[in-house]
């Protein structure tokens, strides 16, 4: 989607709450319009028409990709029906015979699209750990075309330095493909690092609220973005007009949920270090943490997401299933705390070798921090685990 160069908001954060959309006359609605039609009008047989079939194109659609592209400093936008359909269309682009290199910790629904449905094709996929950009290079092939980094990781939250990644991939002779789930635009802008392609899974912090899916795509090169818009009218997978407003809304309160988000789990990172039952905590917001410089580099912000390994394998079902404010669920980024066990869930489909290595077992639970108040969100693990002493 190619946007325009006028009516763009002052600031970031009005962007999110206004859109990147003009009012439309003679109405002039604040919220912007659900056209919830599959088909329109043609005007005339030799006349232009901007929308003809919502599964090509469709004005709330439209709108939200204008926005999401603005907030990542990117030209173009183009927005899926899940943040996997999002990344199926990005290794669409490939040709079979191409490599790419993905990390080692990667959400398990993107493991399982590269080493399973695209090996079929002839894509070949290579895993490395993205904390040291010399293990990257050392992988790196004549055929290479495509490097994915997911940082922070999910759910170990390693850290990959985005301008090497960046440098890496073009001295290759390959993109560079960062997923920005965990942090969003308002923390981190991977295109203005150098990467080529940034991808979404909007159904968790730019929607907000746990209840609806999506995925965005977003680019300043014409040639991927022409690439992802045939793909996306080809295979089908764009948003609904509905699914396109609720997103809408969400990001109207993005910059407020985030600080809110990053308050409460610095906060309950602090109390999980120091609780008696919990072996070890992953955030990239301690000083001590290895990714911390990166982020402070790279990011205004270290997001809201928590990894920790208890102690004792016995505690998991109470951890998982014995709170009142925290939910046992498996997704990420709503208002809503949400706690997820990735051995049977997010990673439930990596190869358990895989899994081992990268240490997500049988005591590892992973944690968004919601917008509650913190305290209660420490009361329920107080309960599980035991208070601080």
């Amino acid at each position: 989607m190619n946007l325009p160069k006028n009516n763009i908001p002052a600031s970031e954060e009005s962007l999110y709450i206004h859109g990147a959309y003009k009012r439309e006359k003679p109405c002039r609605p604040i919220s912007y319009p659900i056209y919830q039609t599959a088909t329109f009008e043609n005007p005339g047989l030799s006349e232009k028409c901007p929308f003809s079939y919502t599964r090509c194109s469709n004005p709330t659609r439209k709108a939200l990709e204008e926005t999401v592209a603005i907030a990542e400093n990117g030209k173009y936008c183009h927005a899926f029906s899940s943040g996997l359909s999002a990344i199926l269309a990005v290794i669409s682009t490939l040709s079979g015979g191409d490599h790419v290199i993905l990390s080692e910790d990667i959400y398990g629904g993107t493991y399982r699209l590269m080493n399973v449905i695209f090996k079929r094709f002839g894509i070949e996929c290579t895993l490395a750990d993205f904390t040291d950009i010399k293990n990257v290079e050392n992988v790196c092939k004549s055929n290479t075309r495509l490097i994915f980094a997911e940082t922070p990781s999910n759910p170990m939250a390693r850290v990959a330095d985005i301008e090497k990644c960046a440098e890496t991939a073009h001295i290759a002779g390959a993109k560079l493909c960062v997923d920005n789930t965990f942090m969003t635009p308002y923390l981190q802008k991977p295109l203005m690092l150098g990467a080529d392609i940034v991808v979404h899974s909007g159904t968790k912090y730019l929607c907000g609220h746990n209840d609806t899916s999506a995925g965005f795509v977003i680019t300043n090169n014409s040639t991927i973005a022409k690439d992802i818009e045939y793909i996306s009218r080809t295979e089908g997978t764009a948003l609904s007009p509905f699914d396109s407003w609720l997103v809408m809304r969400g990001m109207k309160t993005l910059e407020l949920r985030i600080k809110r988000h990053e308050e409460n789990a610095k906060k309950i990172a602090t109390w999980l270090c120091e609780n008696r039952n919990v072996e070890e905590v992953y955030y990239s917001g301690f000083p001590e943490s290895k990714g911390y410089n990166t982020m402070k580099k790279q990011a205004r912000g270290f997001g809201s997401v928590i990894s920790f390994r208890l102690k004792y394998a016995s505690l998991v079902e109470s951890v998982l299933s014995g709170g009142d404010t925290i939910i046992f669920a498996e997704s990420l980024g709503g208002v809503e705390s949400l706690i997820t066990y990735p051995i049977t869930q997010t990673h439930a489909t990596t190869p358990d070798n895989l899994r081992r290595h990268l240490g997500i077992d049988e005591k590892l639970i992973r944690l968004s921090c919601g917008i509650e108040p913190y305290e209660d969100i420490i009361s329920d693990l107080e309960r599980t685990l035991g208070k601080n002493i």
